[in-house]
């Protein structure tokens, strides 16, 4: 049997797991899909008979398909109901992953991750304001904060196990599995996730109304200055590692930081709802601080082990803490504003990778650490003088 359509009158008072962790397995499985090739480049560029360069543009064709498609595809269907969305958009992933599967061409399996990127993006478009329309106000971001394990579970997971898979199984037959992962995940959604309307047609506001909404900003600024030095970081971990003597032990640092960042979205989810200003405060200034030890003692690998655990643990709960903190400040253009939010963190992220490389080129990762300093520090203060609208000292709380 399948849950009924949801009311506001039927919100339970209790999270409702099992749903929550729906939406968690769809971002597990979205950014999944997103990552793991980079672990099967070798193999993807063997069998398809080009360079692991241009393997490698299965993720950044992907990740091209979420930035142009988050903010208009989430605009277009917000008068669309929630459930059958949101089982289209995996319907989706599962074509074109299992087309991925299958094709010999490079061309097609290009278009194949572009177009499962589009619905990537709109799946993240739309799963933060799901998550907090089951709950009520005091339970909203610790809602959030369940539906969001998937994303740091797929960053610590995707590429090794994709590089598990690609030795084992074939990069084909890992295709093949995340097509079987998201039929199960679309039958977990259908079963548990209750639906709901989608908005009317006068009470959507317009991209630029939202972007403008006092506190958006603010947010949209420090997210991108907060994933930009974690980007750089996580894209060159390996060459940065090599100084410690640690570039041979890339699986077990990322390890520690995947473990430390479950550790910061548990905290982030116990404590959400109460503390999201000092909770996001407390990240970057500890982010910050693991930043000035590795500058100063990066070549250590006790104080590179210990500075990465305190970055995973800063880090891991940023999606929730930076989601919510734009959902409260969009208010009922929530959907939109988590939109933009999804397409400034894809370009974070790729400015990441470009910047740390310039870095990487001219420099050398001694810089890193410092770049990083540079780069949260005013994020640092951008959140500090939110205290207003953005990151306010009390969460703003609509009668319920």
């Amino acid at each position: 049997m399948t849950t009924t359509t949801a009311t506001v009158g039927e919100r339970t008072e209790r999270l409702p797991v099992a749903a929550l962790l729906a939406l968690s397995m769809t971002g597990f499985l979205a950014l999944l899909t997103e990552t793991m090739p980079a672990g099967m480049l070798l193999r993807i560029s063997q069998d398809l008979g080009v360079s692991e360069a241009l393997a490698g543009q299965f993720v950044t064709l992907y990740a091209i398909g979420s930035l142009v498609a988050a903010i208009p595809l989430t605009a277009a269907t917000l008068g669309w109901r929630r459930r059958p969305l949101l089982i289209a958009a995996l319907v989706a992933v599962l074509a074109f992953n299992t087309l991925t599967a299958l094709t010999s061409s490079y061309a097609v399996a290009l278009v194949a991750r572009f177009m499962a990127g589009m619905a990537g993006g709109l799946i993240w478009g739309m799963l933060a304001g799901y998550a907090r329309r089951m709950v009520p106000e005091h339970l909203k971001g610790r809602a959030l904060a369940v539906a969001g394990l998937g994303a740091p579970l797929a960053l610590s997971l995707g590429v090794p196990l994709g590089t598990l898979m690609g030795a084992t199984l074939g990069w084909r037959t890992a295709f093949g599995g995340m097509s079987l992962l998201t039929l199960a995940v679309m039958a977990w959604v259908f079963l548990q996730v209750p639906d709901y309307p989608g908005q009317t047609a006068e009470k959507r506001a317009p991209v630029r109304r939202i972007f403008v909404t006092p506190g958006v900003r603010p947010v949209l600024a420090v997210l991108a200055l907060w994933v930009l030095a974690h980007s750089i970081l996580y894209t060159y971990v390996m060459p940065f590692l090599a100084p410690a003597g640690l570039s041979d032990r890339v699986d077990a640092v990322l390890l520690v930081f995947g473990v430390a960042s479950l550790a910061g979205i548990w905290i982030s989810g116990l404590l959400i709802d109460r503390m999201l200003r000092s909770l996001v405060l407390l990240a970057l200034a500890g982010f910050a601080l693991a930043s000035l030890a590795l500058g100063v003692a990066g070549t250590q690998p006790v104080v590179v082990y210990v500075a990465v655990a305190v970055w995973g643990l800063t880090f891991g709960g940023s999606g929730a803490l930076l989601q919510t903190a734009s959902a409260e400040a969009a208010g009922p253009g929530a959907d939109v504003a988590q939109s933009i939010l999804v397409t400034v963190w894809n370009i974070a992220i790729a400015g990441g990778g470009i910047v740390g490389g310039v870095l990487l080129e001219t420099s050398g990762v001694g810089a890193f650490p410092w770049a990083l300093l540079a780069l949260l520090l005013p994020g640092l203060l951008i959140a500090w003088a939110s205290r207003a609208h953005g990151f306010p000292a009390k969460p703003h709380r609509s009668s319920h």
